[in-house]
């Protein structure tokens, strides 16, 4: 045990930090330990992965010292804010700042910043082909992770910078699975047209972590993408028709309509999705599947992820959680 290499996982707790501390604790002979940083050490996934054998250590990302002493004696560290409890990026901006920091203090050897793309490389505030957001943002989840990217840089931290993609798993608890319309008939709906949506299981997320983690050097200092499958609408329509067994249709609805949707974050959404629409041969084309595969052979495909998680979806709910 003391010769492994300890990774200090934030977001322990969430969907992709949960999947590498699970990906750690799977693969007892992988050279490797998980450290759960958690601001409550009595919760029960926190004591469930402490009950597998992870180290469960209090920390909290608004408290920087708490932080420095959570990574110290760690090899690694992985990195992650969560926008949408408190839909601020100025507050995200401010937790990856005190992650590189404390990162840098400790003398991590090995940190993945799980990031996004800055869209204002893409479409700048003077653009108005989408609506700027709380004054200074396109894509407010998205541009305050990829601004932050300068944190770990700046301070000379050792670091993978990790794109992610879609959450399938956004089908069951983001309200995005199949509803009835006025027909009741069953549809999915994005603003996307016919472009391709990169996807992942949120499980996969931190297992492909792993992979980076196992490659050591490797990696450090670059960006890398991943995705499960990039998927038109009417692919992923089709594959819950066939899942389900239930006709399911793809509704593509123009960006505006979609950020009008009223529910938190339907403008940010909304505008994300034309992000990943007006420019899909870069997104797109960034995220392969192949690669993702290189680092998580067990990879899941949508349909496989599907049909793992069917019972997700009771039919006769699907119309009441609009």
């Amino acid at each position: 045990m003391p010769d492994r290499k300890v990774i200090a996982v934030l977001g322990a707790t969430g969907a992709q930090g949960g999947g590498l501390v699970r990906a750690i604790l799977n693969d007892p002979n992988g050279g490797f330990a998980a450290r759960v940083l958690t601001r409550d050490v009595n919760g029960v996934k926190a004591q469930e992965f402490a009950r597998l054998g992870a180290e469960v250590v209090a920390a909290d990302v608004d408290d920087p010292e708490s932080l420095k002493k959570a990574f110290e004696g760690a090899y690694g560290a992985y990195c992650v804010t969560f926008f949408w409890a408190h839909f601020s990026p100025e507050k995200e901006m401010a937790e990856a700042k005190a992650m590189a920091e404390a990162a840098k203090a400790a003398g991590l050897r090995h940190v993945i910043w799980s990031t996004l793309e800055d869209t204002r490389m893409w479409i700048p505030l003077s653009d108005n082909r989408m609506p700027t957001l709380q004054g200074n943002y396109k894509v407010p989840h998205f541009d305050a992770k990829g601004e932050s990217n300068h944190f770990f840089t700046d301070e000379g931290v050792p670091t993978t910078f990790l794109l992610t993609s879609f959450y399938w798993d956004n089908f069951i608890y983001f309200g995005m699975g199949p509803k009835k319309g006025p027909d009741g008939k069953l549809a999915i709906t994005f603003p996307m047209d016919d472009k391709k949506l990169p996807g992942i299981a949120a499980e996969d997320i931190g297992r492909c972590a792993y992979g980076i983690f196992k490659k050591g050097d490797e990696l450090i200092g670059k960006t890398v993408a991943i995705s499960g499958e990039n998927l038109t609408g009417a692919q992923m329509a089709a594959a819950f028709s066939e899942v389900l067994g239930s006709e399911v249709r793809y509704q593509s609805v123009p960006p505006e309509v979609y950020r009008g949707f009223g529910f938190p974050g339907a403008d940010d959404l909304g505008n994300m999705f034309q992000f990943k629409r007006d420019f899909e041969e870069y997104f797109s084309g960034r995220r392969s599947p192949e690669f993702s595969r290189s680092l998580n052979p067990s990879l899941q495909s949508f349909k496989t992820w599907l049909t793992s998680n069917k019972n997700a979806f009771p039919l006769e709910d699907t119309g009441a959680n609009s």
